[in-house]
């Protein structure tokens, strides 16, 4: 008894939180595009950043009205095309806008930093992160780092990975490949879900499935409980220590 009071005690000290998924109706999302030069690759067609703002499109127009959108591209840095807007026509000329950025690298950390910084002004629980992909992080804040921010905001991050592992060629010959582990970590750890786009019937897949998917991420600090149950098994044994069982036989 006295160590599961002290196991309590510790864990309330800490500070820690349940986190898990809970249905919920009214949600915010951000779309985060890569918009790197390797998004000009024509293994789709006519290229994947077309490809990609098509099915941002479309994504939009399933989500409903009353849905607030933010849209953020990011290469080597972040660009926040949109704050959260319940415009869709607003938001749907800043997609179809979209360019590729001609700043090098793929900072995926900084994006999703930056996508967290959307809501702050939004409503609480049902902020959601599309992130969308064709790389690996090479550049700024490392991904592991990045992750307490989504999960302190209570966001949830579904990851689209586009393109194949084995990469594809753009302008030059240079080749870019996709990290899938690092995007299935980032949605496993905020409570989302990671979707492979190899062509583009998997990538409207993907954003028909999210804008489907009426999920967010929900904390349930367990501080007081534990400090209750702690305490409360402190006056327990208090009160078996002045009584019969206060010593063994």
């Amino acid at each position: 008894m006295r160590l599961i009071v002290v196991s309590c005690l510790i864990l309330s000290a800490s500070g820690i939180t349940y986190w898990y998924n809970a249905r919920g109706s009214d949600f915010n999302y951000g779309l985060l595009i890569d918009a790197s030069a390797s998004m000009t690759a024509n293994d789709f067609k006519p290229s994947r950043i077309d490809a990609a703002k098509e099915s941002a499109l479309r994504f939009v127009d399933s989500i409903g009205a009353g849905t607030k959108i933010g849209v953020i591209t990011f290469t080597g840095t972040s660009f926040v095309k949109q704050r959260l807007t319940d415009d869709i026509g607003e938001v749907k000329d800043v997609i179809e806008n979209i360019n590729i950025e001609g700043v090098g690298g793929t900072a995926i950390g900084d994006a999703l930093v930056t996508g967290s910084n959307l809501f702050f002004s939004g409503k609480e629980g049902g902020n959601v992160l599309v992130l969308l992909t064709d790389g690996q992080s090479n550049v700024g804040l490392e991904i592991n780092d990045a992750i307490p921010f989504l999960l302190e905001n209570k966001i949830l991050a579904h990851t689209i990975g586009i393109g194949t592992k084995e990469g594809g060629s753009f302008v030059g010959d240079a080749v870019t490949r996709l990290d899938e582990e690092s995007l299935k970590f980032i949605a496993d750890e905020t409570g989302g879900k990671y979707y492979s786009a190899a062509n583009e019937d998997e990538l409207k897949k993907a954003f028909s499935e999210i804008a489907q998917l009426r999920m967010k991420r929900v904390g349930k600090n367990l501080t007081v409980m534990l400090l209750l149950i702690g305490v409360g098994l402190l006056l327990v044994e208090w009160g078996l220590m002045n009584s019969k069982y206060r010593s063994l036989p």
